[in-house]
This record gives C-alpha cells, structure tokens and sequence, in this order.
C-alpha cells in the first residue's frame, strides 16, 4: 500500500505531456539560424549541426545523469558546446546573443499534447486540496511552462522547477526538493511521478519522496533496468494515476 500523498510532483514530457518523434533539425529553426548568421553557414551545414548537436546534447543528459549531483548546461553553452563550434566566430557569436530565445525554439513542440487523463487526474487532486508542482529537466522551461497555460493546466500548479532555470537537474535530488519547499509540504509526504526510472525514480529515491510513480512512456520502454532502484507503482496514463490517488485518498 503507498501512503496518502499531501502533494504531487510531476514531470512534464512523458507525464503531463508528450509529443511524437520529430526530426532534430526543424526546417523553420534552420531557416531563422541562417538568418541570424546572414546565411554566413549554409543551410546544409546549419541542419547537419542541429542533427549532431542534439544527439550530442542527448548523450550528454545520459552521461551526467550517472554523475553525483548533476546541473543544467546555460543556454549560450549548450549552443556553443554541441551546435556552433565550428562555425565563424561572428556566427557563433550572434547565436550567443540569441541563445535563450533560440533555445525555447528548440525546444517548443507544434505536436505536444497532454497525455491522456491527465486533466481529469490534476483536477481530482486539486479538488482534493493536493499542492501540485512541474518537476522537469529540460533545455527551455518557458517552452514548457507556456504550453501548460495554452492547455489551460498552469493554473493547477503551485510551482514550476525547470533545470535550466532551477540549475539541478534530475537525479539531482536538488530538483525536488526546490519544488516541495516551494509548495511548503514535506518531501516525505509528496508522491512524484515520472517517465524513467534513471532520472525521475531515482531522484524520488534520493530526495525521500513518500512514493515513487512510473509512468509509461516511449521513453520509459527504451531505458536499461537500474538496479536497486525500482517504482513503488506503474501506471500508463493519467487514468492510471487517477485510479491510485482515488485508492490511496487521505483518511
């Protein structure tokens, strides 16, 4: 039996939202790149760097999850670490300048959608009195925190933590527990729920969550078994999510 949350934590992309796979290198992104250098890169080179700079930028989440207390890279860094090194120093420099507004480009998605039963799930808890808080690492959290005012969900959230605007990232357990003082409730008493059990199970375990809540997503199908540290419950859905809040309700 889990025990009755007071709060929930939840992370964005597998959890309150999701969107199909799409190509790393947008057309409109490499179109306003190349006019940002005044096409000092061509379009080709911008695409095929965009292409690397993300699978480059996705082993480097990979690999610092696996380190101690890990941190979110500035956004100037990212572009300048994975994208722009080898482009001329007056391009570089522009995407620089550019770098925050670039990034929420980057990382905005035409296709998200909320995952289903999730407004039913946020709605229940809210009724309930349960604080609710965003918990998500993530290059551009204005990207995201802007969808969830579009799908009318921000205002069910007592706090948003993103790690490029926060700085740690999950596992860091830093993350969480800046959410849970935020809503003024005990780490020990919130329930966080997530898509992968390297980052969001095991920044439940590290913080002291009072229960650990896997939720399915392409993702969460493609990560490897971490051993020692498994969910306290699965769910595939925000229906699933509904169901348990309705069986663990507070007495």
């Amino acid at each position: 039996m889990l025990p009755a949350p007071r709060a929930l934590l939840l992370d964005f992309g597998g959890v309150l939202a999701d969107a199909p796979p799409q190509p790393p290198a947008a057309p409109g992104l490499v179109r306003r790149l190349a006019g940002l250098v005044d096409d000092a890169v061509p379009d080709e080179q911008i695409a095929r760097d965009l292409g690397e700079g993300t699978r480059a930028y996705a082993r480097w989440r990979d690999d610092v999850g696996r380190t101690g207390d890990p941190v979110e890279l500035p956004h100037g860094q990212v572009w300048a670490d994975f994208v722009t090194r080898s482009w001329p120093r007056e391009a570089r420099d522009a995407v620089e300048r550019e770098a925050t507004p670039l990034a929420y480009a980057w990382t905005w998605r035409e296709e998200w959608a909320v995952r289903p039963g999730i407004p039913e799930a946020l709605r229940h808890a809210a009724d309930a009195g349960l604080p609710m808080a965003v918990v998500s690492n993530t290059l551009c959290g204005a990207a995201h925190r802007d969808f969830l005012a579009v799908a009318g969900l921000s205002g069910l959230f007592e706090a948003e933590f993103y790690s490029d605007e926060a700085g740690p990232r999950k596992p860091n357990p830093e993350l969480a527990l800046l959410a849970a003082r935020a809503i003024t409730v005990p780490i020990g008493d919130c329930w966080f729920v997530g898509d992968t059990v390297h980052r969001d199970i095991a920044c439940a375990r590290r913080a002291g969550a009072a229960a650990a809540i896997l939720m399915r997503s392409p993702r969460t199908d493609r990560e490897a078994a971490l051993p020692g540290v498994e969910p306290d419950a699965r769910i595939e859905d925000g229906y699933g999510l509904l169901a348990l809040l309705r069986e663990h309700a507070p007495a």
